[in-house]
Formats: C-alpha cells, sequence, structure tokens
C-alpha cells in the first residue's frame, strides 16, 4: 500500500461521510493529500485517521470553521515535528483542544486549559461504612471520584484490591488512570495482571494494545488488538487500529481488510 492509496470515493466509504465532505476537507486544509496522475485526491493512511477523528468532532456538533481553524493553528504548532494523526483532539464544549498526558491547550492559541476539578463538597471523602466493608464498594468509590481526585481513586482501587485479588475491572481501570498520567509501565502492569486473571476480557487487551503502542511497541500491540478482536469481533474501534498498524507494517491486504470490518460494523 502506497503512502497516498485512498480515493476520495474509498475516504468516504470507510468513514461514512460523503466524498463532497471529503473533498471539501482538503479544500479547507484539514488534510493535504497529494494528486494522481490524472490530478485526483489521493489521500494516506495517515489522512484517514485524522479525517476520522475530524468526523467525530463534526458529530459532536462542534462548528465546522472552529475545527478548521484548530487544525491549521495545530499544523503551524507542530510544524512537522510529528504527524497529525498523532495528536489527541477532544473537545471543551465546542471548542477544539489538544489533550496530552497532563495538560491540556489550544491549537488556536497554544494557550493551555486549566483543569478544574469539581469541589470538595460535590465528591464523597469515603464511601459509606456498608460500602467500604467490600470490594465492590471500594471498586464503585473509586469509579466515582476518579476524574476529580485520580490519586484518592488509586487509593480506592487499591482498597479493592486488597478486598478482592481477583477484581479484574479495578486493575484495569487503575490502568486507566496510570495511562492518562503518563506512567506507561504501570499501566501496562496493571492491564497485564488484569489479563492473567481473566484473559478473555477484550477491554483489558485493547488497553494493553493502546499502551503498547505508546510504548514504541507495534509487533506486540497488534498481537494484543489480534487477541482483542478473538474476544470481541464486534469492536470497530479494534478493527480500526489494527488496520493502521497493519498499514504501518507494509501489510496491504490485512490493512484493508481490517478497515472493510470497520466500516461494515460502523453503517
Amino acid at each position: 500500500m502506497g503512502d497516498a492509496s485512498y480515493s476520495a470515493e474509498q475516504v468516504a466509504g470507510l468513514l461514512g461521510l460523503s466524498a463532497q465532505q471529503i473533498r471539501r476537507y482538503a479544500r479547507s486544509g484539514i488534510v493535504e493529500p497529494e494528486r494522481g496522475p490524472r490530478g485526483e485526491l489521493r489521500f494516506s493512511f495517515q489522512d484517514l485517521v485524522f479525517l476520522r477523528v475530524v468526523a467525530r468532532l463534526a458529530g459532536e456538533r462542534v462548528p465546522p470553521r472552529r475545527v478548521e481553524r484548530a487544525v491549521r493553528g495545530l499544523r503551524a504548532r507542530l510544524a512537522g515535528s510529528r504527524p497529525l494523526s498523532g495528536v489527541r483532539l477532544a473537545t471543551e464544549g465546542t471548542h477544539v483542544v489538544v489533550r496530552e498526558c497532563d495538560r491540556t491547550w489550544s491549537p488556536d492559541s497554544g494557550q493551555y486549559w486549566l483543569e478544574f476539578a469539581a469541589h470538595p463538597e460535590d465528591t464523597p471523602n469515603e464511601p459509606s461504612l456498608e460500602l467500604a466493608a467490600t470490594a465492590e464498594g471500594w471498586y464503585a468509590f473509586a469509579c466515582a471520584i476518579e476524574s476529580a481526585q485520580p490519586e484518592q481513586a488509586r487509593d480506592a482501587y487499591a482498597r479493592a484490591l486488597g478486598l478482592d485479588p481477583a477484581l479484574v475491572a479495578a486493575h484495569v481501570n487503575w490502568g486507566c488512570l496510570e495511562h492518562e498520567a503518563g506512567r506507561l509501565a504501570e499501566a501496562e502492569a496493571h492491564y497485564r495482571a488484569a489479563l492473567a486473571l481473566h484473559d478473555g476480557d477484550p477491554v483489558a487487551w485493547f488497553d494493553l494494545a493502546v499502551v503498547l503502542e505508546d510504548r514504541g511497541c507495534p509487533a506486540e500491540a497488534r498481537t494484543a488488538y489480534e487477541r482483542a478482536l478473538a474476544c470481541d469481533p464486534t469492536c470497530a474501534d479494534t478493527h480500526f487500529n489494527l488496520a493502521r498498524l497493519c498499514d504501518r507494517a507494509g501489510d496491504a491486504a490485512a490493512s484493508l481488510r481490517h478497515l472493510q470490518a470497520y466500516r461494515r460494523l460502523m453503517s
């Protein structure tokens, strides 16, 4: 598969958009496709990855001009230092932001967003006495506070596992906390602990695959995604991520197969 292997019609079909939308994104500069021998637009897999993110933002009702402005600002700030497809775009209301391990910033201005935790009175400090006696109680408490109080949530997950060392979901969620904080080795350890307890958990395999990608281990990540699919063949995101890894590895047939599976599941 070459660097620019997809026509506008193929990209539209894979992402569930119209060819007209794809061409509009190209005209606006959201992606910069190459030109084929007849002057037609040809998109790379990385273009496809980024357009998928843009389509998701549009589905979250972010105004198109705001998306376009954010992408232009992002391209200027990255200046070729890394591909757009490697940046995690998200929304804050109707604003587009870049989320990294420990910070959120605006691609328009480069300014950082302050992360305001919930007020102390909005989140409990301890679970009820009844819940605190059970692993499930500490787990539920950790889930309730992890976005506002991640350190306390880690302690609560630890307490849950102290009461029930076989609580797979506690390892997975704790791993997600470490992953979001950029502590990749710790995240991987928790995902592997979850899989040691239950190797048929597709979420743990998927999360392990993502952290292995982030750690620069694409071959191991591909294996983990394949295990995730063996557990749950209906996960569209797993197919999409596998298509991306296969494309990078030069396995064109596998990449196309997973893209087609992704499209079937999303249609």
